[in-house]
């Protein structure tokens, strides 16, 4: 229709680059910022008002690329089929509920202090878990000791230039066995808070995004570290959140203000896990079988910057 034109958000003009005076020319600039700022602010009052659709922006996350294993778009014969997967795994037991998950938790030969105060704390979060140094045990030799010693997961805290840098986790006596670069790590003390806020009840455990066959197997795993039975006594929970193929780990207490509202306090510690592979059966670096690792850059592996795995 004539007469009725959109306001358009002003640029800044080519001009202004060739002003000389630096203060002027910065002057200029701000000027322009600001109205663009409020001319934006108007514009999303008048949308709010006329009921105009919220805009989503686009981003990776929005973006991704379907994948053919998604659980969400399974249906049918193929929802089926992940159900027979998850009654016949190697964590089916733990989900049955016929044992209580007993976790070793050591490091590599001589660890530094930061990966030695990291493991005591993932003690204080897991239930009936220890922490052992590994006196220069192989791996393999452990996996066998543990199973005789009626462990049913092994979580070994790897490092590099004195901080904690993996995380490789066993599931025993029959794998899988999952390997996972380790960063972003923030103990107790680098939140400022203390241990001592943390309580001895069993937290529950929230699995978040993991949506693939893939992710829904590295899902369980962190899982069946957990008893799967929490005391929501303590109002503990611990979660991992799948982001883009990053796994957050944060610990909180929870408080009920109201029948709505919901306070949250973090506890520590604070990492990021992101997954290197997924190999069946108990630890083996020569003969293992992988079931996903993934390979050198984004580009050697054929797929986008769109495509995600978990």
């Amino acid at each position: 229709m004539e007469g009725e034109k959109s306001e358009e958000i002003p640029s800044i003009p080519s001009h202004v680059s060739d002003i000389k005076n630096k203060t002027v020319r910065r002057r200029q600039i701000e000027q322009y910022k600001r109205l663009k700022s409020k001319m934006m602010k108007e514009k999303k009052k008048k949308m709010k008002a006329e009921g105009a659709p919220k805009q989503t922006p686009k981003t990776i996350e929005s973006m991704r690329e379907k994948d053919e294993t998604s659980i969400v778009a399974m249906e049918g014969e193929a929802s089926e089929e992940v159900a027979l997967d998850v009654a016949h795994d190697d964590l089916s037991e733990y989900y049955a509920k016929t044992y209580e998950p007993k976790v070793l938790i050591t490091f590599s030969d001589n660890p530094e202090k930061k990966a030695r105060v990291f493991g005591r704390e993932l003690t204080r979060i897991i239930p009936n878990s220890i922490s052992r140094y590994r006196n220069r045990s192989g791996i393999k030799k452990m996996v066998k000791s543990c199973i005789a010693r009626g462990f049913t997961d092994i979580v070994v805290i790897n490092e590099d230039m004195k901080k904690p840098n993996g995380l490789l986790v066993i599931h025993l006596p029959n794998g899988p066995t999952a390997n996972f670069r380790l960063s972003n790590v923030k103990i107790t003390k680098d939140l400022k808070k203390s241990h001592k806020e943390i309580s001895e009840h069993r937290p529950e455990v929230i699995l978040n995004n993991f949506n693939t066959r893939l992710g829904h197997t590295v899902g369980r795993m962190l899982g069946a570290l957990f008893h799967y039975d929490p005391e929501f006594k303590g109002r503990r929970a611990v979660t991992f959140h799948n982001q883009r193929d990053y796994i957050f780990f944060r610990h909180h207490r929870y408080e009920f203000k109201n029948s709505e509202k919901v306070k949250l306090r973090e506890l520590g510690p604070r990492f990021t896990l992101k997954l290197r592979y997924l190999q069946q059966g108990t630890f083996d670096s020569k003969h293992g079988e992988y079931e996903w690792i993934i390979t050198g850059r984004r580009h050697e592996m054929e797929t986008s910057r769109r495509k995600f795995f978990l």
